[in-house]
């Protein structure tokens, strides 16, 4: 997605916004702002390095006044879709004392066009309890834009951004942001909360177990926001965060027939298994599948893979067959040596298989 998102910035679109800055403050010199940004560093810039340097060159090319400058860039921009430097120029130019409030309200009325959840990081490094009073405010504002803003801006481990080091130590000042949120009638805000939930779990698991149990049962939005904002628990099977949802019986169910198709699979080739499970009593089942890949150190590193969970009944029988594919991704590099897969029921390993993997 970013890369996509970068590829919007090139000279015919940062030619129309410097045509439009023009056109609200005329001395803007189009041509000088354009040259330096489309430099021989431009191609090999991210997402967020072209709005840096867009923000910077803004700022040579506009008064050196900030309000004045803010006051500028936002009627020239509030038509373009994509002027996700807008923000930014915010973050770069407008954290100093005197500019703070012009800057938080600018990002306030703006976030709903481009995201702000990136800006405001940078305002809760330089004053954590000033800037987290805001977010909370900002938890009970009318638009839901704003509302996620709240949540979305202080996850300990947002991606694409820099963490906040300080909440992955200790996170309980989000947890306010959270219990405000956490029945918001919008599912853009829940999935946020969601998401910094999970963020919480990496560092701090028995927190957001803990607040999981008092939560969940009480209101159908937060149930939704639990149950997402667990899953990497869930995953790495917790005990009492399975619990919670009701994945905790491991006695009455058992696997049969667990079986590959081959024992040898080629890099960008298939590899399917099959099995069935029995449950001997009713009980609710969370399957779930982890493949043991080799990397470059001869080490494994296990990536879980969800299959379904479901309720099935007393001495119920269900078969499962799945296809995994070992075609090339840009977030795994294959290595070729004895693999394994693995089932996982309720959060417990229960049986597993050997295979290679020819790259």
């Amino acid at each position: 997605m970013p890369d996509l998102l970068k590829n919007m910035f090139n000279y015919e679109s940062l030619h129309e916004i410097a045509s439009t800055i023009q056109s609200v403050y005329t001395e803007f010199k189009i041509d000088e702002f354009l040259k330096s940004i489309l430099d021989e560093t431009w191609n090999d810039l991210g997402l967020k390095g072209r709005c840096r340097k867009i923000s910077i060159s803004l700022g040579e090319y506009l008064p050196v006044e900030y309000a004045e400058a803010l006051d500028i860039l936002e009627k020239a921009v509030s038509g373009f879709s994509f002027a996700f430097f807008f923000p930014d120029f915010v973050e770069v130019y407008g954290q100093n004392e005197t500019n703070w409030d012009l800057s938080i309200s600018a990002l306030e009325r703006n976030t709903e066009y481009w995201s702000s959840e990136f800006a405001v990081r940078a305002f809760i490094i330089k004053d954590e309890k000033r800037m987290m009073a805001q977010m909370f405010a900002w938890s009970k504002h009318k638009n839901e834009h704003v509302r996620r803003l709240a949540s979305e801006g202080c996850r300990p481990q947002l991606p694409w951004s820099q963490a906040l080091t300080e909440f992955k130590k200790d996170s309980t000042p989000i947890l306010p942001i959270l219990e405000q949120l956490k029945t918001d009638s919008s599912l853009y805000v829940r999935k946020s909360v969601a998401n910094n939930l999970n963020d919480i779990s990496k560092t701090h698991p028995d927190l957001v177990a803990n607040l999981a149990k008092d939560w969940y049962g009480v209101n159908e939005y937060t149930n939704w926001i639990v149950k997402h904002g667990c899953r990497t628990l869930q995953k790495k099977g917790n005990r009492d965060v399975l619990a919670i949802f009701g994945y905790n019986d491991i006695a009455s169910i058992d696997i049969q027939d667990f079986d590959l198709d081959t024992t040898t699979v080629s890099m960008g080739g298939d590899i399917t298994f099959s099995f069935s499970i029995l449950t001997k009593e009713t009980t609710k089942v969370r399957l779930e599948y982890g493949i043991d890949y080799v990397k470059s150190n001869g080490k494994r590193k296990r990536k879980i893979f969800k299959i379904s969970e479901v309720l099935l009944k007393e001495n119920q029988k269900k078969f499962y067959e799945k296809k995994h594919s070992f075609a090339d991704v840009s977030v795994r590099k294959h290595y070729s040596d004895i693999h394994s897969i693995v089932l996982i029921i309720n959060g417990i390993e229960r049986d597993k298989l050997d295979f290679e993997l020819n790259v």
